[in-house]
């Protein structure tokens, strides 16, 4: 075995605790230790790309036991992906809080992040649905602190939603987990496969409930409507680098959608059939209206910048629902770039934030920030990524979507509602850099002093992620090879079966 498989959960899961009770009174040594174990993960999770790329389902069995009586992680192209874009992100995300010393805000900030990192990787990496409840609940334990850093009565009333919502989905995960248990006898996502394809379809609808619950919940993580209404706020009211991380959270729930039902719940199993692509569709689809109407009527910022996010995930949720090899391609591209974009936009919305006073809207006229210039360059790099306009990568990803989803019956209603959305959020963004760049220079105002100074490593890690941006556009052949194959893999489920049961199919 190879252990590297591990070190994405081991890693943070050792220095959490380290930062909490060593490090709690030190934060020049907490910093430190925390940026140094984000990059290190980087660069495993870049190893572990490498070695995914190859082509092979890689399986780690702890203590050496055999799936499917052992907990096993399973590394391939789609869960080495999610890894590299967590660690990248949240590398982005640590700099600007060290940068901007929101992490000095409250208490256990490095502790809770790397509490986070553990968990969202090993919900990527984990081959059992059950381990992938327990990563879940890691992973929002530590979104709860992350979620109140720095206190706020606004921050607390949007973190007791969340927190009443996230758990309402892990009872629901429950119930449906034991109906699955009960029906095969199995929580391994190998083993699934094999059995749910061995149920006639006359005695699959426990098989189906479970199914439809399992679809709830991961609905819930991924904001899909019509339980979306958690989002904005929560969102809107995070510190800005948590929000950046939050980025990758609602792709955490799109992730599990794509990896239960394509591989134990695939459109091969008769018990299921259609069923999750049938839901998915119209729910997506209302998500990005409402997420269009969210940006054009938002009166500040944040929000416009949160419901700009659960538009993307509408977008990415379209594709995801026609289940085919070219679908699920083009949404991960469009996973990578959203989760980038959305992370972008949070950092330098806190920017202009601190600069500007949160207490205008966007309904009033901005008075002058300094660096004028060079934020609402930032605003418009990310604006324009996010609205899916050229030359950036939203755009080329937007493309592949509609180009994914051409099937007749379908056709017409999806493109008008991905390009009316695209329009209503350029509108949105549109309005809201006028009235905080263009009409600032417009009006005799006094320059407002900054409460917080320009930092050249805040800068540093916003332009850092419009790079990648930038990359992923340039290298959008190479990038689709990358997702066309790992595409491939997922709807050939046999490769992962074989491996992770080490029996053959």
């Amino acid at each position: 075995m190879n252990h590297w498989i591990i070190a994405p959960v081991i890693l943070p899961a050792i220095l959490a605790p380290i930062l909490a009770f060593v490090m709690r009174h030190d934060i020049s040594l907490a910093r430190i230790f925390s940026i140094a174990g984000a990059a290190a993960l980087a660069a495993i999770a870049l190893g572990l790309t490498v070695l995914a790329a190859q082509g092979e389902t890689h399986v780690y069995e702890l203590g050496n036991w055999p799936a499917p009586f052992g907990i096993v992680l399973v590394l391939d192209r789609l869960s080495a992906m999610m890894l590299l874009l967590t660690s990248v992100l949240a590398l982005v995300a640590l700099l600007y809080a060290v940068s901007t010393e929101w992490d000095a805000r409250g208490r256990h900030f490095h502790a809770l992040f790397q509490f986070q990192l553990m968990g969202i990787s090993g919900a990527f990496l984990t081959g059992d649905a059950f381990n992938l409840f327990v990563f879940f609940e890691v992973l929002l334990i530590a979104s709860y602190g992350l979620m109140i850093h720095g206190g706020g009565a606004a921050r607390l009333k949007a973190g007791l939603q969340y927190v009443v919502m996230n758990l309402a989905g892990s009872t629901l995960f429950l119930f449906a987990l034991g109906t699955i248990y009960a029906t095969t006898g199995t929580l391994n996502i190998a083993d699934l496969a094999v059995k749910l394809r061995e149920i006639p379809i006359e005695d699959a609808a426990l098989v189906r409930v479970a199914a439809m619950l399992l679809l709830i919940v991961f609905a819930i993580k991924a904001a899909l409507f019509p339980v979306q209404f958690w989002l904005p706020s929560t969102y809107a009211n995070a510190p800005a680098p948590v929000a950046a991380l939050f980025a990758i959270m609602t792709k955490v729930g799109a992730y599990a959608i794509i990896r239960m039902y394509t591989i134990s719940f695939g459109p091969d199993v008769a018990a299921t059939g259609s069923m999750a692509g049938d839901w998915l569709l119209p729910a997506a689809l209302v998500t990005v209206v409402i997420g269009a109407f969210g940006v054009l009527g938002a009166r500040g910022l944040l929000p416009l910048v949160a419901f700009s996010v659960l538009g993307s995930m509408g977008a990415l949720l379209v594709a995801v629902s026609a289940f085919s090899p070219q679908s699920t391609a083009a949404a991960l591209y469009y996973m990578v770039h959203s989760t980038l974009a959305a992370a972008i936009l949070f950092l330098v919305a806190d920017a202009v934030i601190s600069r500007r006073g949160a207490g205008l809207g966007l309904l009033q006229a901005s008075p002058v920030i300094r660096h004028n210039g060079l934020f609402a360059a930032l605003f418009f790099g990310g604006a324009i990524a996010m609205a899916g306009m050229p030359p950036l990568s939203g755009f080329l990803g937007k493309l592949l979507i509609l180009d994914a989803m051409r099937a007749p019956d379908t056709m017409v209603l999806v493109w008008v509602v991905i390009l009316g959305g695209s329009l209503l959020t350029i509108v949105g963004f549109a309005r809201a850099g006028s009235i905080i760049f263009w009409k600032s220079t417009a009006i005799d105002v006094p320059e407002v002093a900054a409460p917080m100074p320009a930092q050249p490593l805040a800068i540093t890690a916003i332009f850092a992620a419009l790079a990648m941006l930038g990359l992923l556009t340039v290298f959008a052949g190479p990038a689709m090879d990358y997702f066309d194959a790992t595409s491939q893999q997922l709807y050939n489920p046999a490769g992962y079966i074989s491996a992770v049961l080490g029996n053959g199919v």
